[in-house]
């Protein structure tokens, strides 16, 4: 999808989009970490940017949609914590390299060679000792999970992923499992890559 496409879904849902609470993985990767510095790249309406920020992180969060970075604006305005905002598309914005303790990219899926762009930017925008975490839905949810995005070519997998952060060391890399709730009340199971690197400190 263009950014105008993503602006009709946002544009079209009367409420977030992904909800307000934060991606689990996301929540269990960053708790522990001495709040600093954090780079949210496709922050889509911010969840997960101002989960940061309300822990003390200073956040800066990017989108190419308009109407997402809005709702984000709202939200971090409702939960009263600062964020800066930028309307960008990912695969050409340029972080300051060195520049951030940590950089989220949260269910971002795209083709191989512009992924390796925006992780080759991620990596290089880490501080010493910062740590990048990726998550996004796992290449195995086609055949073994439920929902998410159809294209094999955009989903991830923890090796492919891995293969972009040289020279960071990897803490995990794995294919975790998260629940998703289902129309009749029950419960399924989703399938999604989970990485995490960081920056060797010297």
């Amino acid at each position: 999808m263009d950014s105008n496409a993503w602006d009709a879904r946002y544009a079209d849902t009367p409420e977030l989009v992904w909800g307000v609470k934060p991606n689990r993985f996301v929540v269990e990767s960053v708790e522990g970490l001495t709040p600093g510095s954090a780079l949210d790249l496709a922050a889509g309406e911010g969840r997960n940017a101002v989960w940061l920020a309300e822990r003390g992180w200073r956040v800066t969060a990017v989108d190419f949609s308009p109407v997402a970075v809005e709702r984000g604006r709202e939200l971090a305005a409702h939960r009263g914590v600062p964020v800066e905002w930028r309307v960008a598309d990912v695969t050409a914005y340029q972080p300051v390299p060195g520049s951030y303790d940590l950089v989220l990219i949260s269910y971002l899926h795209l083709p191989a060679e512009e992924l390796a762009g925006v992780l080759d930017a991620a990596r290089r925008a880490l501080r010493p000792g910062g740590t990048l975490v990726v998550v996004g839905h796992d290449l195995a949810n086609l055949t073994h999970g439920v929902g998410g995005p159809q294209a094999p070519r955009i989903l991830l997998t923890p090796g492919a992923v891995v293969e972009g952060l040289t020279g960071l060391r990897i803490q995990r890399a794995e294919t975790a499992t998260r629940p998703v709730p289902t129309a009749d009340g029950g419960s399924a199971e989703a399938l999604d890559t989970v990485v995490v690197a960081a920056r060797p400190a010297s």
